[in-house]
């Protein structure tokens, strides 16, 4: 399985996701390949944001070596789920989709929730991550 995590700038939330998922996916021991865009381009080619990378390495997951990248349309031949983290986010990839197909492959990842956005307050990366790793949780037990 092929899972794209996407949030708006590819620095905060899609990173741990993508780290989260990679490192639970890991650790059940299947076979899974995990990445993450951003629909916005301010970011493309950094890192993420470094209080994403602390979330994670609090909680034994190192996420420094990921590199912002742009949401593609070609990202629908090559996952197989697309998850996004909030309603805008869902708006502006299912904007890219081709048809009803490419629609199928996007999902919040919370269901019917979206993980907030903790770029303005410093105090929401570790519960972010908290939700991010529930939701992540709950996708592996959907597909094994």
């Amino acid at each position: 399985m092929k899972i794209l995590m996407v949030c708006l700038g590819n620095i905060c939330r899609s990173p741990l996701a993508e780290g989260i998922m990679q490192h639970l996916a890991d650790k059940a021991g299947l076979d899974w390949q995990v990445d993450s865009a951003g629909t916005g381009d301010w970011h493309v080619g950094r890192a993420p944001d470094r209080r994403s990378i602390a979330a994670a390495l609090n909680e034994g997951i190192d996420i420094s070596k990921q590199v912002c990248r742009l949401f593609r349309v070609g990202d629908f031949d090559e996952f197989d789920l697309i998850l996004v983290m909030d309603k805008s986010n869902l708006s502006n990839v299912l904007a890219f989709a081709r048809n009803s197909s490419d629609r199928q492959k996007v999902k919040l990842l919370l269901g019917d929730k979206i993980v907030p956005d903790p770029y303005y307050d410093d105090t929401q990366f570790a519960p972010v991550f908290k939700l991010i790793e529930a939701g992540c949780k709950e996708i592996i037990k959907q597909y094994i």
